[in-house]
């Protein structure tokens, strides 16, 4: 892949695919809740404003419904808050175009000069971003191309989707990678390409059915699995515990006695709960007590791993080279039941070797604890593209940005 510093950009229209989707407050004030997205994407565009490119910045945010622009924007999430923030943080103001291909950002665009940075109203507003017609896509990228001279993608936690803004506009202009992607692919290869030795993998989360794809090809290259988090339940549940409450995926069980012969076979030690956190309910108030992983009892539920389980897996990191952290082991939002998440995430910082935290809610929890981001090697932005590189799959992004 070329990079941003590979073409000359000065005085041309470069459009930048960044990722931008960032969490809201929904409960009323829609203000950004943490924007690390925002900033993790602003190296480029400073990079490319500061040599004199005229930038048009393109992003998703959330999964707006409805089956035109128009419904989509009076129920959906619009970018105009992040280009606020985004201006705050650039230090200059971004021009914000109400629509993406309509007279608001052909007006956008037109009025640029070198340096000037501008962001087009959410993408995922027009259907055809995400639509599965090829036709549909390509003619939407038809439209976007238009309007600029060059495409950098600089979106990583986006490259795993054929969508028009990812796929398709980068086939249509000379294009190259942001560093945030050329950044991110460096160290998924560092995962998936001779490892360190001990290779740990510790794997959270609800629901094991988004993780089985990757825990199947990580069998091949990992040490260890630590499991912990909602999916935890389902494989005690496939030893053959009592689970409660808990969040359990029943048509699972046989799938995940599979991954645990799988391993014993593969020689792959696979670390579950020994004690469990079981609460009366999910609510942040909620009585709880700590019980054998195997003694769940039927009127409660599982929310965090207990003080076992956290000393357990801390032993099992002592010695680790390589670690890589996707999902919380507990219901970490609330105080109570953050213990266990909070134990992973400072165990990973006195780890001597590749620390990587895999985005979304394991990258929320550390921020939350107030961790220090530079005692990780790498906190991704990448989310399910990051666990789609790890389970093997050709990411459509990356395949664009190669070609």
């Amino acid at each position: 892949m070329r990079s941003v510093d590979d073409i000359e950009v000065t005085g041309r229209r470069v459009l930048v695919r960044s990722d931008l989707n960032v969490p809201l407050d929904m409960s009323g004030s829609g203000a950004i809740t943490d924007d690390l997205r925002i900033r993790a994407s602003l190296p480029v565009i400073r990079k490319l404003s500061d040599r004199g490119a005229r930038v048009i910045v393109l992003a998703h945010l959330g999964r707006p419904k409805g089956a035109d622009f128009a419904e989509r924007a009076a129920g959906g999430p619009s970018l105009a808050v992040v280009a606020s923030r985004l201006g705050e943080l650039l230090g200059k103001p971004v021009a914000f175009a109400a629509d993406l291909v309509g007279p608001s950002a052909e007006a956008t665009v037109d009025g640029l000069e070198a340096g000037d940075v501008a962001l087009l109203e959410n993408v995922r507003f027009e259907p055809a971003e995400t639509s599965k017609d090829d036709s549909e896509r390509s003619r939407l990228a038809a439209r976007l191309a238009g309007f600029g001279d060059l495409y950098v993608g600089d979106g990583f936690g986006a490259v795993h989707r054929k969508h028009a803004s990812v796929y398709d506009l980068p086939l249509r202009l000379p294009h190259a990678a942001g560093d945030l992607v050329i950044a991110e692919v460096a160290v998924l290869r560092r995962l998936t390409e001779n490892p360190a030795r001990p290779y740990v993998v510790i794997l959270g989360g609800s629901k094991v059915s988004d993780k089985l794809g990757v825990i199947g090809n990580l069998l091949g290259l990992a040490d260890r699995l630590l499991i912990g988090g909602g999916m935890g339940y389902t494989f005690l549940a496939a030893l053959g515990y009592g689970v409660g409450h808990s969040l359990l995926e029943a048509d699972q069980i046989e799938s995940v006695r599979g991954v645990l012969a799988e391993a014993e076979r593969r020689g792959v030690e696979i670390v579950l709960p020994t004690d469990i956190v079981a609460a009366t309910h999910l609510a942040a108030d909620a009585q709880s007590v700590v019980v054998p992983a195997d003694a769940i009892p039927a009127d409660r539920e599982g929310v965090d791993i207990g003080p076992d389980t956290r000393a357990l897996f801390a032993a099992k990191l002592i010695d680790a080279r390589t670690v890589f952290w996707n999902g919380p082991v507990g219901v970490f939002e609330f105080p109570a039941f953050a213990a266990g998440t909070r134990a992973v995430a400072e165990e990973l910082t006195k780890v001597d070797g590749l620390t990587v935290v895999g985005g979304g809610d394991s990258a929320a929890a550390v921020r939350s604890f107030g961790l220090a981001e530079g005692a990780f090697g790498h906190i991704s932005t990448g989310g399910g593209a990051s666990l789609e590189y790890l389970e093997g799959k050709t990411l459509p992004g990356l395949v664009a940005l190669e070609s």
